[in-house]
């Protein structure tokens, strides 16, 4: 079973490891239905869905009746503007078939002028506010991908106390030491007004590049349960973070499998040979 920790300031108990639901947008509802049993085999009781991950929300929908109670539920809208975003948190609850959802995130909120519209009046964020006084959410946070995400939610945090943020982090992200610095800054907000903080990409190897496009996910990720084990492992020893888990089914398993044996952080040595190994390539440059 995978361990679990607080989630920010829900009141709620999450597995360190995050259901990535992005890995069933293409899925079947029997393919979906499997996804589940390996969830609720490791103990996995929270799920990051969003409007935008394809058949994704209508795959979870079914599950609801019977594990409501079971799962922490969190979405996402891409909406930068009131009307647009209302709709679309209604439409997700109608796909989840739930009458609230735990959480909605504003996704992928790094453009600078989409962001300055989303958190504006009459932006997103208004939308998300009245759904929550409306008992529709329970919390509200923020999504990005990049090398200025980091940065980019120190402002938003400073705009608006959200619940919780997303963003890249891996071993290999870490090299890059500005976008350090600014994910330390953005954690160490996060401790202070106890916002919770979810891992994205942690078993990401480098982009396709050319190469034949194997997984669903868009970049090439790790696949030896080894390999994955340092890269999963890495994250999860720092205190602290969620790990949301890789957009393919194929590799859930592996990556749930290491979340479980979890024990201690691997070494910078092991870290940087198996780096050199992997011809690991940054995503974002």
């Amino acid at each position: 079973m995978i361990a679990t920790q607080s989630f920010g300031r829900s009141g709620r108990q999450s597995t360190r490891a995050i259901f990535g639901a992005a890995a069933l947008g293409n899925a079947t509802q029997e393919e979906a239905d499997r996804a589940l049993e390996v969830l609720l085999q490791y103990g996995v009781n929270h799920i990051d869905v969003a409007a935008s991950y394809g058949d994704a929300e209508l795959r979870i929908g079914p599950w609801m009746s019977r594990y409501r109670k079971h799962f922490f539920v969190a979405t996402k809208t891409g909406k930068r503007h009131y009307a647009d975003a209302k709709e679309e948190i209604h439409r997700s609850l109608e796909r989840l078939q739930v009458d609230h959802v735990d959480l909605l995130q504003l996704h992928n909120l790094s453009d600078p002028i989409e962001w300055d519209v989303a958190l504006s009046p009459g932006g997103a964020l208004d939308a998300a506010i009245e759904a929550r006084d409306q008992g529709l959410i329970g919390a509200i946070g923020i999504t990005g991908h990049g090398t200025q995400i980091a940065a980019t939610h120190l402002r938003s945090l400073e705009r608006f106390d959200f619940d919780s943020v997303l963003l890249p982090y891996s071993y290999i992200t870490n090299q890059d030491n500005h976008y350090t610095a600014m994910f330390d800054a953005v954690a160490d907000w996060c401790a202070k007004h106890g916002a919770a903080v979810q891992t994205i990409k942690s078993i990401a190897r480098r982009p396709w590049s050319g190469r034949r496009q194997t997984h669903t996910t868009w970049y090439e990720p790790l696949q030896g349960q080894e390999d994955i084990d340092l890269a999963v492992h890495w994250v999860l020893g720092r205190p602290g973070v969620f790990l949301n888990t890789v957009g393919d089914l194929s590799l859930l398993p592996k990556v749930l499998d290491a979340a479980a044996r979890f024990e201690q952080r691997p070494t910078e040595q092991q870290m940087s040979a198996a780096a050199a190994r992997w011809e690991a390539v940054p995503l974002f440059v």
